[in-house]
């Protein structure tokens, strides 16, 4: 894939600031820099290279320590003299084995990395159940309802659906919040059993939210 550099400013060194941020959670990984052709290799290979201002030379995000970044975007501000680059990373970002770069305040003390999105800890248990359905490790409840099959996945959604309902009219949340991880639960189950995945869900949501609904018809 080539890209036309003439809609890019890069500075007086040929370089333009890339912004790497996880596309799943939006978390700001680092900053680092870009000339055409670290961006060239970035878009040929969907995994992040930069170009060095220390060494003067071209780095593959990885390549050492296997905390590769699969690229999913690139993305220019609307000036075009910075880009945001949307990667899924194997590991860390940051030399220090931290998540991110990010991680200090600005009296240098080390933050605590609290960046668990729903979406995230979604993603992760799907990819878990997903995981049961294909290993089918003994012992496990996931296990249990796969090898049960798809009438018996169907009735602990419905229990889940009435328990939820009842919770919904205590007057405490406790109830609600845990029936409704059960139901979550049992739901993704359903959906990695019939081979629906989150992206489709998600794809019916956006389309429906471009109609101007929330439901169907």
């Amino acid at each position: 894939m080539n890209f036309d550099a003439s809609e890019l400013k890069f500075d007086e060194r040929g370089l333009v600031p890339a912004i790497v941020q996880d596309a799943r959670t939006g978390e700001v990984l680092t900053l680092a820099y870009m000339n055409s052709d670290s961006l060239q290799k970035t878009l040929d290979t969907g995994e992040t290279w930069f170009w060095s201002r220390s060494r003067s030379e071209l780095w593959h995000k990885g390549a050492t320590s296997g905390n590769t970044q699969r690229v999913v975007a690139v993305r220019q501000d609307c000036d075009g003299d910075a880009l945001v680059v949307l990667v899924e990373p194997a590991g860390p970002a940051c030399h220090t084995g931290k998540r991110s770069c990010f991680h200090r305040d600005l009296q240098g003390d080390v933050v605590e990395e609290k960046f668990e999105s729903l979406g995230t800890v979604l993603d992760e248990l799907y990819d878990l159940i997903a995981s049961r359905r294909r290993d089918r490790p003994e012992g496990s409840y996931t296990t249990y309802l796969f090898e049960q099959g798809l009438d018996k996945i169907l009735k602990k959604l419905g229990e889940e659906v009435a328990e939820t309902i009842i919770a919904a009219k205590n007057d405490e949340k406790g109830p609600l919040v845990s029936e409704s991880a059960d139901l979550i639960y049992h739901l993704i189950v359903l959906l990695v059993d019939r081979g629906v995945s989150f992206d489709e869900v998600k794809d019916e949501l956006l389309l429906r939210r471009k109609r101007g609904t929330t439901r169907k018809g």
